[in-house]
């Protein structure tokens, strides 16, 4: 007879956990004794304790970076999270074209990161982009290059346009997942579509949004690729971010600078994470 308070279902974990510790805990392990040393080549590593992390906590550009960074994640959570759940409920009145459009919204979650900022970059070119053309026979001048909001408005339109897919998706799966008897009692009773959106339809998505919040969060926040290619923390380092000031220690072959680095951004993303978390928890005990 079977024991039902048997525990050996868990060692089908085993082959995951062994290839999570493999992939992520031994990188993370590595990185962490690194931040401790001066190193000039793997054979030249020299203890240097916490001199690098109080280095770079003392720097005025790291807290700069970091205020830019999380200024650029509320940004476009406050932007993609809205207008995610808003094309959702837009959708739902669709009826069969929901999916065609659904295929649509979610097409640029299929390309890739290094290809974002080229495709936006030829977009707005004056010469050879739509954009570009249109914004030139309005007397619009876009200057990405040297003008800070510029640069700041075209990141956060590449952003959100690679990844609003994913607020749409797991919004509409949530939204359309609700039993019509829900919205037929709300009309019956006169409610209104706020009342309908904020008694029923947003307590069946908070779920999906909380981990879209918590994904892009973390995405943004580290966001590298499009904020290089585009103007490459410029400019006058006003789209310099945590991640391209990693990069720039990485370049310059600092790696117990680069490995401090990386595990001070490291321990902010899970602080975040981790209150993130427990908020969301203490609001489901409620």
């Amino acid at each position: 007879m079977n024991n039902p308070h048997s525990n050996s279902a868990w060692l089908l974990l085993m082959p995951a956990l062994a290839l999570m510790g493999f992939v992520a805990v031994i990188p993370l392990v590595a990185v962490f004794n690194f931040s401790f040393h001066d190193i000039f080549t793997i054979d030249q590593a020299y203890w240097i304790g916490l001199e690098w992390y109080q280095e770079i906590t003392a720097d005025p550009k790291f807290w700069g970076s970091l205020g830019r960074s999380a200024l650029f994640s509320a940004i476009v959570l406050s932007i993609q999270v809205p207008l995610g759940v808003w094309l959702a409920l837009l959708m739902l009145r669709m009826g069969r074209f929901a999916v065609p459009v659904l295929m649509l919204v979610a097409l640029p979650l299929v390309v890739p990161w290094n290809m974002i900022a080229g495709m936006w970059l030829s977009l707005i070119d004056p010469a050879t982009g739509l954009a570009g053309r249109a914004m030139t026979a309005m007397g619009i001048v876009f200057d990405y290059k040297f003008t800070a909001l510029h640069t700041w408005i075209l990141i956060v339109l590449a952003d959100t346009w690679h990844w609003l897919g994913l607020v749409v998706i797991l919004a509409y799966a949530g939204v359309s997942a609700i039993p019509d008897p829900y919205r037929q009692a709300a009309a019956i009773d006169g409610a209104s579509r706020l009342a309908v959106f904020r008694c029923i339809e947003l307590p069946r998505i908070t779920g999906a949004l909380s981990i879209v919040l918590l994904l892009r969060f973390v995405d943004s926040f580290m966001i590298y690729t499009e904020a290089f290619a585009i103007n490459a923390g410029g400019p006058h380092n006003a789209t310099t971010f945590l991640s391209l000031e990693l990069a720039a220690d990485i370049n310059s072959y600092t790696y117990g600078r680069a490995a401090a680095r990386a595990m001070l951004d490291f321990l902010i993303v899970l602080t975040v994470a981790w209150a993130f978390i427990r908020i969301r928890s203490n609001g489901q005990a409620r």
